[in-house]
């Protein structure tokens, strides 16, 4: 069993800055991709960033990239996601997940989630 939790979320303007962490705790593996999702508000839940075990690899959303980087330190079991230059429309509920094998960009692939942390931009 793996545990997430994530901490980090806030309000923020636009063009603000937020860093995102999430803890892994029971049976965690170095060798598991780890990804963030979220969730707007009234919206399904959406890709936004994902890791190779060892993080040589990453992936982002087309609306993230540029301003959002993902990364992790196995030694520590956490996950991380640097958000700059924030926008409005990333206001959502951020969640980080794990799983075993490939990458993927499916909520649907993955085993375990945390319980979320909200984020919300002001204009």
């Amino acid at each position: 069993q793996v545990q997430l939790v994530e901490s980090g979320g806030g309000l923020v303007h636009t063009g603000g800055s937020l860093r995102l962490s999430c803890a892994a705790s029971g049976r965690t593996f170095s060798t598991y991709v780890k990804s963030w999702f979220r969730q707007p508000p009234g919206k399904e839940r959406e890709f936004v960033a994902t890791i190779s075990s060892g993080g040589a690899v990453t992936s982002y959303a087309e609306s993230v990239k540029g301003r959002f980087t993902i990364s992790r330190d196995n030694a520590k079991n956490m996950l991380y996601l640097q958000m700059n230059s924030l926008k409005p429309e990333d206001t959502a509920v951020y969640y980080c997940t794990t799983k075993g094998g490939l990458i993927s960009i499916r909520a649907g692939d993955y085993t375990y989630w945390g319980q979320g942390t909200q984020v919300t931009v002001s204009t």
